[in-house]
């Protein structure tokens, strides 16, 4: 089961913003949440052109049998 909580990090730890029954050792997976907007929209958007310029279907050498 995944559990979603907000926090910041404060003197190099993470605190959460609400308290929690999280046990002891418990592990866990930080995203991290871009404070500048344009940021975040630059990231975004890698991930798409990544995925679309690394695409093998529209490589044009394949289109015209090309070596």
């Amino acid at each position: 089961m995944q559990r979603k909580f907000l926090g910041t990090v404060r003197q190099g730890k993470i605190e959460l913003l609400d308290s929690t029954d999280l046990v002891e050792g418990t592990q866990v997976l930080v995203t991290l949440i871009a404070n500048d907007e344009a940021e975040f929209w630059l990231q975004t958007s890698q991930v798409s052109l990544n995925a679309v310029w690394d695409n093998a279907e529209d490589d044009i050498a394949i289109l015209f049998d090309l070596p």
